[in-house]
C-alpha cells in the first residue's frame, strides 16, 4: 500500500502547490507561471524533495497529454473569430513563416551559442517554436493590452502550440533516422494537421449542435458533455493518427466556440477553472522534475543563446510576419517582447530527454535542461515587466473606448451622445419599446432586450468597449447588472447608479463597480430636468493655480443639486466620472448644470438636442479665490 499512498501525497501536494501558487501570485499581481516554477522547483527533488513526479511512471505522460488537450480545447474555444479576422494574416504568417524562422534561428543560436550538435540544436529550436496559451492567456489577463494585440498573441499560441508539437516529433524522427526524407516528413506533418483539423471541425460542430438541441441537458451536465468528448476526438485522432490530437482540440473549441450554444459563457468559465488546475498541476510536477544542476551544468553559452532566441529571433519573426500589417510599431515591440514559453515546451522536452536515453543518444537531459532555461528565463523577464512595457508603450486596454449603457432615459442617452460625438461606439439596452424608439431618433443604436441576457452583452460587444454603465430607475437592478458584468466580461471600467447604504456598498466587492457621477444623485430629477429642458450642458478645466478652491466650489453645486458632473477628460481619453473621482489639475469635466426656466420660454427654447451644447458658464467658472493664496502659490 506505500506506493499508491506515496501517490495520493503525490497529487495532494501538487495540487496544494499549484493553487497556493496562483493564489500568491493572484495577491501580488504578477503571472502565475512565475510562482508556479518556483514553488515546482522548491517541491521538487533538487530542494526540498516532496513530490516524485517520477512515481507517476507512464502515467505522467498520460497526465500531460489529457492536460495539454484540455488547455488548447479552452484556448480554441475562447478565440474570437471577429477580433481573430482583423490579424488574421499576422497569425497565418507567425504559425507558418514565423516557425520556420524560429526553428532556424534557434538552431543556429544553439549550435554557435550554445555548442550543441546540428541535429540536437536544431531539435531544441523545434521544442521552443511554440509561445502556448498556459503562459500567454493568464499574462494578458494581467497586464491588459489592447484587444488586436491581445488577440495576435492568444492566437499565435493556440494555433502554434500543435504545429510546434508535430514538428519537434518529426524532427525527432530525423535525429533517430539519420536517413528520413524531408519532403516525406513535411508531407507527414501536413496529413497530422489535416487529420487533426478534419476531426477537430467535424467533432466541434457535431457537439455545438448537439448541445444546442439537447435542451434536457442541464449546465453542470453540459459542462462534462463537452470534457468527454474534447478527451475523446483527442483520442480518436491519435488512434487515426499519432500526434494529430492537439490540432484536433483546438479546432474542436474553435467550431464550438462559433455555434452559439446557450450559456457559452458558463462553459468558457467551466473550463477555464479546469484550465488553471490543469496548468497548476503540470507545471508544479514538470518543474519537480528537473535537475537544476543540470541548468548549471550548460554553462554561459546556453544563457547566450536563450537571449539570442528573445531579443534576435523573436523580433526578427515579428518582423517578418507583420510586415504588411496595420499594427504600429508600438504594437509590434509588444509582440517581439513577450514570446514566453510554456507546458508544451516542458512537457514534450521531458518525453524527449526520456526517449533518447532510451536510445542510447546522448542530449536528452541537455535538451530537457535548455528548454527550461528558456522557459525561466522568458517568463521571468517577459513576465514581470510585460505590464510596464505595455504602459510604456502605451497599447494597455485603459485606454479602450467605446461604452454599453443599460437602461434608455434622457440622461442615458445625452451620454450615448457625447459619446457618440467622440467618434465611440456606443450601444444602450432597455427592455422598453418607447424608450428605444427614442434613442434610434436620436441616432443613436439599441437593443430592446433585457440586459441579464449575457448573450445580449455579447452582441453589444461589451467584451471589447472600455466602459459598462448600469443606470436604469432600478438602483438595486443596476448594481446586479454591474456586478455580474464585472465578474464575466471584465471590461476596464464598470459603473452603475446604486443605493447608498452600506450592505450594498459591502456587496461591491473589490471594488469592481464604481458608483456613477456622484453619491448624491438624484436620477429620477435630473431625468425629469433634461425632459424639461432645465439644463444646460457644460465644460470647465481645473487649473493648477487654485485648484483646491475650484473643486472646493465644485463640490458645493454637487451637493446643493444644481450641478451634476457627467465625464472627465484626461489625457486625452473621455470616460464616465465616478464619485469617487480622485480629480487633478488639468482634469476637463463636462457636467449638467440645473437652469429652471418659465414655461413660455422652454416653448420657445426648441428641442433638447439642439438647446445642449457644451459651452463655458460663469455660475461655474467665477471662483472666489483670496488674493492672498493666489499670491503664495504664484
Amino acid at each position: 500500500m506505500e506506493i499508491p499512498f506515496d501517490i495520493t501525497q503525490l497529487i495532494i501536494l501538487t495540487v496544494i502547490s499549484g493553487i497556493g501558487a496562483q493564489v500568491l501570485a493572484a495577491y501580488l499581481k504578477v503571472p502565475a507561471i512565475v510562482f508556479l516554477l518556483l514553488f515546482g522547483i522548491l517541491v521538487g527533488n533538487d530542494v526540498l524533495g516532496v513530490v516524485h513526479p517520477n512515481l507517476l511512471g507512464n502515467g505522467l505522460e498520460v497526465v500531460v497529454s489529457l492536460f495539454v488537450a484540455l488547455i488548447l480545447f479552452e484556448g480554441g474555444l475562447n478565440l474570437e473569430l471577429r477580433e481573430l479576422g482583423k490579424v488574421s494574416g499576422s497569425i497565418r504568417n507567425l504559425v507558418t513563416i514565423g516557425t520556420l524562422v524560429t526553428l532556424i534561428g534557434g538552431g543556429m543560436a544553439a549550435h554557435w551559442l550554445g555548442e550543441f550538435p546540428w541535429a540536437i540544436a536544431f531539435l531544441y529550436a523545434s521544442l521552443v517554436v511554440v509561445t502556448g496559451p498556459t503562459v500567454v492567456g493568464p499574462l494578458l489577463k494581467q497586464v491588459s493590452v489592447d484587444r488586436q494585440v491581445a488577440t495576435l498573441l492568444e492566437g499565435e499560441g493556440v494555433l502554434i502550440d500543435p504545429v510546434g508539437a508535430i514538428l519537434a516529433v518529426l524532427v525527432l524522427n530525423i535525429v533517430l533516422n539519420e536517413g528520413a526524407d524531408p519532403l516525406g516528413l513535411f508531407r507527414d506533418l501536413v496529413v497530422r494537421l489535416g487529420m487533426g483539423t478534419i476531426i477537430g471541425a467535424a467533432g466541434g460542430w457535431i457537439l455545438g449542435f448537439t448541445l444546442k438541441r439537447a435542451k434536457f441537458l442541464s449546465e453542470e451536465l453540459a459542462n462534462l458533455v463537452v470534457l468527454a468528448a474534447l478527451w475523446g476526438m483527442f483520442g480518436l485522432a491519435e488512434e487515426v493518427r499519432s500526434e494529430s490530437g492537439l490540432m484536433a482540440t483546438v479546432v474542436a473549441g474553435i467550431f464550438v466556440g462559433a455555434a452559439e450554444i446557450p450559456e457559452l459563457r458558463l462553459l468558457r468559465r467551466f473550463k477555464g477553472q479546469l484550465t488553471m488546475l490543469a496548468v497548476s498541476v503540470l507545471f508544479i510536477l514538470l518543474a519537480a522534475d528537473l535537475s537544476l544542476a543540470s541548468i548549471v551544468a550548460l554553462g554561459w553559452g546556453s544563457v547566450l543563446t536563450v537571449l539570442s532566441l528573445m531579443f534576435l529571433v523573436r523580433p526578427l519573426n515579428v518582423l517578418i510576419c507583420t510586415w504588411n500589417s496595420r499594427l504600429n510599431w508600438r504594437q509590434k515591440m509588444f509582440v517581439s517582447w513577450v514570446a514566453p514559453r510554456g507546458i508544451v515546451s516542458a512537457s514534450v522536452s521531458s518525453l524527449f530527454a526520456i526517449l533518447l536515453t532510451q536510445k542510447g543518444l546522448n542530449g536528452g537531459d541537455s535538451i530537457k535542461a535548455l528548454v527550461f532555461l528558456t522557459i525561466i528565463m522568458t517568463v521571468f523577464s517577459q513576465g514581470l515587466t510585460a505590464r510596464f512595457v505595455a504602459q510604456f508603450l502605451g497599447i494597455t486596454s485603459s485606454a479602450a473606448t467605446g461604452a454599453v449603457i443599460v437602461g434608455s432615459n434622457p440622461l442615458s442617452r445625452l451620454i450615448g451622445r457625447l459619446f457618440k460625438d467622440r467618434g465611440e461606439s456606443v450601444v444602450l439596452i432597455d427592455t422598453d419599446e418607447e424608450a428605444c424608439q427614442q434613442a434610434e431618433k436620436e441616432g443613436l443604436q439599441v437593443y430592446k432586450s433585457s440586459a441579464f441576457d449575457t448573450n445580449v452583452l455579447e452582441e453589444a460587444g461589451l467584451e471589447s468597449v472600455g466602459t459598462f454603465l448600469a443606470m436604469t430607475k432600478n438602483e438595486e437592478v443596476n448594481l446586479v447588472l454591474a456586478q455580474r458584468a464585472a465578474e464575466e466580461f471584465k471590461p476596464p471600467r464598470v459603473l452603475a447608479i446604486y443605493p447608498k447604504s452600506p450592505q450594498n456598498k459591502s456587496l461591491n466587492g473589490k471594488e469592481k463597480v464604481q458608483q456613477a457621477f456622484t453619491s448624491e444623485l438624484n436620477i429620477k430629477s435630473w431625468n425629469k430636468y433634461l425632459s424639461d429642458r432645465e439644463v444646460k450642458l457644460g465644460e470647465t478645466v481645473l487649473k493648477q493655480l487654485g485648484f483646491e478652491f475650484q473643486k472646493t466650489h465644485l463640490k458645493a453645486l454637487i451637493r446643493a443639486g444644481e450641478l451634476m458632473p457627467l465625464l472627465i477628460e484626461r489625457q486625452g481619453s473621455l470616460q464616465v466620472l465616478s464619485a469617487t473621482e480622485n480629480w487633478q489639475p488639468g482634469d476637463r469635466i463636462i457636467y449638467l448644470l440645473h437652469d429652471p426656466k418659465p414655461k413660455l420660454l422652454k416653448r420657445l427654447s426648441g428641442s433638447q438636442q439642439s438647446t445642449l451644447t457644451i459651452e463655458k458658464y460663469p455660475t461655474v467658472e467665477e471662483v472666489p479665490i483670496p488674493s492672498s493664496v493666489l499670491e503664495s502659490e504664484l
